[in-house]
């Protein structure tokens, strides 16, 4: 009896937690869930019930230029985050990761900060130094914003991969004459691209759904998708904010899902088709 009371305690306790995360995922996805739901209302009053089934609310989304505008401006600044971002971040852990100088640990707690600042305070901050150099707020500004806020991800998800490459692959290129550069090009890059896409991605979503800095450093007249969701909603909330809530739950959980999937379909064909290559040098050795 006192052997079966600690199980019966532990089942109780797993189904409590389980009871518990359900809850937790319950409060986090409903709100999205009826947000897309809501989206296809035919009726203008974005709420339940629903008195139809529409896309009309999509229609008008296509014929808002303010929309689109703000679509074009966060693609375009997500696309630059992220391209500069993982080819600054891939130098960065690559240097942290295989060399010793001076000042690494510095390097690398500044490069780390901005992800354990809030945004808001390192928003504001941002604000009030270039007020105080009587620096307009510009595009460019905008841009180096989020690509600061990106990078210390990217950092960190090709540190961790360049952690499990080992240096015999490149010391074995370089005592066969290849070049430092060469040797990172044939050799390391091609091992790091499942975290250089990885980081990529996420850049793109971290710049193409920020919300809080960009309120702070975009130009006068400039919205983004996010700044532009804020500030339909001060007018009303209608079906057309849900449909555009929709687009940015596509948008920013879709791209890295398909970059998953990619990836995890490339990861699977080299597995298969290393045993084949093996068995083919085995042939070849036994024909020897």
């Amino acid at each position: 009896m006192s052997a079966a009371h600690p199980d019966k305690e532990g089942r109780w306790a797993w189904r409590l937690t389980g009871f518990v995360t359900l809850c937790v995922y319950i409060f986090m996805f409903a709100p999205i869930i009826a947000t897309i739901v809501l989206s296809f209302n035919s009726s203008m009053f974005g709420g339940f019930p629903m008195t139809g089934f529409s896309l009309q609310w999509y229609g008008k989304l296509l014929e808002n230029e303010q929309v689109l505008a703000a679509f074009r401006t966060s693609l375009w600044i997500a696309l630059v985050t992220a391209l500069v971002t993982t080819a600054l971040g891939v130098v960065t852990a690559f240097a942290l990761v295989r060399f010793e100088f001076p000042g690494k640990q510095t390097l690398s707690t500044l490069v780390i900060l901005p992800a354990l600042v809030p945004e808001t305070i390192l928003g504001v901050g941002l604000l009030v130094l270039i007020k105080a150099v009587d620096q307009p707020r510009t595009l460019l500004l905008l841009v180096l914003g989020h690509i600061l806020l990106a990078m210390p991800y990217v950092v960190l998800i090709v540190q961790a991969r360049m952690v499990g490459i080992r240096r015999v692959y490149e010391e074995a290129a370089l005592s066969l004459g290849a070049s430092r550069s060469a040797s990172f090009r044939e050799i390391t890059l091609p091992l790091l691209i499942p975290a250089v896409v990885a980081g990529a991605l996420l850049a793109f979503t971290i710049s193409f759904d920020n919300t809080s800095a960009s309120l702070f450093w975009r130009p006068a007249g400039v919205e983004t998708m996010p700044t532009q969701i804020l500030s339909m909603l001060k007018i009303s909330i209608s079906p057309e904010i849900n449909a555009l809530g929709t687009v940015m739950i596509l948008v920013t959980v879709g791209i890295p899902l398909i970059g998953g999937l990619i990836l995890q379909g490339f990861t699977r064909l080299r597995r298969r088709n290393k045993p084949r290559r093996n068995d083919n040098e085995n042939v070849e050795h036994q024909a020897a």
